[in-house]
């Protein structure tokens, strides 16, 4: 057998362990529009559980509206990046838009929020300075401190003590900059945002935050994890999506003061060699953000579903993660248990996904309840007598 067959032979060999541990990650294939209710590529019609589609815009009317308004002005893109021709009114207006939503100086677009943490660090920091990232931070975060030559400071997830313990230990280096996600997607924890800048403070660091799980609905007019703390003001750096609450198109973005956001402008590689931002998704964008400007409906309304969702499911007699945010995590513990279940709740109507390791730890396998504003209570009830059967039929409940 050639080396080349042999590498072949090998991808299929691994992909068949995926298969025969449970742990192969299928996915689902929609013939609609996302929302509450979507339909599957077998024409079935579906509740949605599954998305980051948190305000329940991604298929709203006067969302695509606004997509198609800035497309016929602007064009359907640039063909080019931002420092060469790249740039419209429309980008600047963007920019602008999301620094006065989050309370910034100034703010940088990029193409996907992966690239905003992949191409934040490398321009800012170097081997005089440490980076001080929680345990479970996001894989873009993880990729993006990897491309950096400053020393690396792990602390135990949310541990104060913990993170107290890295700052002293990062102690010689020039700057010091505490990352973490706002909220944990896998586990919807929301970070102690006033305990790590105090912390910050007493120690002279910086703090970076991964905004992708809170923009839009965290924080009494929805401005995130930092005003739902109430450190509006406080937090350095911010990276974000437009591709959850914010639309759920694409996109992402970096914000903060203006030396920060001009320093990345010159430096950062993933927003010097990508294309520029599609012209409809930065018109998309702004009418989002101008709609969350002038109401909290969506925001309280995403909310009350929440505490209802997670008040009935635990009624029940399923186990969840404890707290307040959209992401509700159902633990299943195991990870063939989480793909059967997910199986039977798409057999009952009810579309949701299994996760298990390596997303998640060995023996934490769920399924990954989202909540969404677009939600009614009918649904919810629906939703919640599925996994009651399931539940039932699985042995998962004891009857």
């Amino acid at each position: 057998m050639s080396e080349q067959a042999n590498f072949y032979a090998g991808l299929r060999h691994n992909l068949e362990q995926l298969r025969e541990q449970g742990l192969y990650k299928p996915e689902r294939v929609l013939a609609s529009r996302q929302g509450a209710e979507v339909t599957g590529d077998d024409g079935r019609t579906l509740i949605n559980m599954c998305a980051n589609n948190y305000l329940g815009l991604s298929g709203q009317e006067w969302v695509a509206q606004a997509a198609i308004d800035a497309t016929e002005q602007y064009g359907y893109g640039l063909s080019s990046v931002r420092f060469i021709c790249g740039t419209q009114t429309i980008h600047k207006q963007l920019e602008r838009a999301i620094s006065q939503f989050l309370g910034t100086e100034d703010t940088i677009l990029y193409a996907a929020a992966f690239d905003a943490n992949g191409g934040v660090f490398e321009p800012l920091f170097d081997e005089n300075d440490a980076i001080i990232s929680d345990a479970l931070n996001h894989a873009s975060i993880i990729d993006g401190i990897r491309l950096c030559k400053a020393a690396r400071f792990r602390y135990a997830h949310n541990d104060m003590a913990d993170l107290e313990t890295q700052l002293k230990a990062a102690s010689d280096k020039r700057h010091k900059v505490i990352v973490t996600d706002g909220v944990f997607s896998m586990d919807g924890t929301i970070a102690q945002l006033d305990k790590i800048v105090a912390l910050a403070e007493q120690y002279g660091a910086l703090v970076l935050i991964d905004e992708c799980h809170a923009s839009g609905f965290m924080g009494p007019t929805g401005r995130g994890t930092h005003e739902h703390h109430g450190v509006l003001g406080k937090i350095d750096i911010i990276t974000g999506t437009l591709g959850k609450a914010l639309g759920g198109a694409m996109g992402g973005f970096t914000s903060g003061r203006k030396e920060v956001i001009d320093t990345l402008r010159q430096k950062s590689r993933p927003y010097l060699f990508s294309n520029t931002l599609a012209p409809g998704i930065a018109g998309a964008s702004l009418a989002v953000l101008r709609k969350l400007s002038e109401s909290t409906e969506l925001r309280d309304r995403l909310h009350e579903n929440t505490a209802y969702f997670r008040r009935e499911i635990e009624r029940i007699g399923f186990t969840i993660k404890p707290g307040t945010h959209p992401v509700v995590p159902v633990m299943l513990f195991e990870a063939p248990v989480a793909q059967k279940f997910a199986a039977r709740m798409y057999e009952l109507g009810v579309l949701l996904s299994g996760f298990f390791y390596p997303v998640v730890p060995m023996g934490q396998a769920r399924v990954r309840v989202q909540l969404s504003a677009a939600h009614t209570r009918e649904q919810l009830d629906t939703v919640l007598a599925a996994f009651e059967r399931a539940g039932t039929e699985l042995g998962i409940l004891k009857v």
